[in-house]
């Protein structure tokens, strides 16, 4: 067991483990340790700059959910765009749930933006769940404000899947762009453009947010499709 693992375990919390399992329905409990996030948290801010952190980010796949979210924190934090990128890539393939994936927003993205731009394309178009979801969540990150981009959000309301965490990202997106660039969101919407599920709950979370004004929400509510 490496250095990694243990400081894992020695964090582990029971209940929290049953919780997490609750709602991480694809991840098999058994692989669920249940670190709270505020320990997940100082364990990052205490491993990164460790040798060991380098060994553990190359030893994939690793064995247990908390492993995967704690690897995808610490890519979070990593501040070369090529090695971060390098290591994005290297780790993709074996995010296989909801929780690790939304984990994975590298803070140094937000200064590459345009020469990210077209792996982020690929990635919304990838066939493997996890991959356009990351994809997805990239776009929802860091194309919607300075760097946002018209084309990105046409490619956003195309994607088709028949995964659930897959179209709950999209609504995802398409929540938080009526939000940040309202008007070109909002053409989507009325256009119908999206799967009816995906629709309906794109209008749904926009109505829970705080972000949305209470005008907008109540037109929102107007544009549900029943079938």
């Amino acid at each position: 067991m490496g250095i990694m693992t243990e400081r894992l375990r020695e964090r582990a919390d029971p209940v929290y483990r049953e919780f997490m399992a609750g709602i991480l329905p694809t991840v098999d409990k058994s692989t669920i340790l249940g670190v709270r996030a505020p320990l997940m948290r100082e364990l990052v801010r205490e491993l990164r700059r460790l040798p060991g952190a380098e060994a553990f980010l190359a030893e994939l796949p690793h064995a247990y959910y908390d492993e995967n979210a704690l690897h995808a924190c610490l890519l979070r934090e990593e501040k070369d765009y090529a090695t971060c990128l390098e290591r994005v890539r290297a780790f993709l393939p074996f995010i296989d749930n909801w929780g690790v994936c939304d984990a994975l927003v590298p803070r140094v993205f937000a200064k590459h933006t345009g020469e990210l731009k077209p792996l982020v394309r690929d990635w919304a178009l990838d066939r493997r769940p996890y991959v356009c979801r990351f994809g997805l969540s990239m776009m929802m990150w860091f194309y919607l404000d300075e760097a946002f981009d018209p084309a990105l959000m046409d490619l956003a309301a195309s994607v088709r899947s028949d995964e659930y965490y897959v179209n709950m990202m999209i609504a995802w997106y398409f929540a938080t762009a009526l939000a940040k660039q309202e008007k070109a969101a909002l053409a989507v919407i009325e256009s119908g453009r999206l799967e009816r599920w995906t629709h309906n709950k794109a209008i749904q979370k926009a109505v829970e947010s705080r972000r949305i004004a209470p005008e907008l929400k109540a037109y929102l509510k107007t544009l549900r499709r029943a079938r």
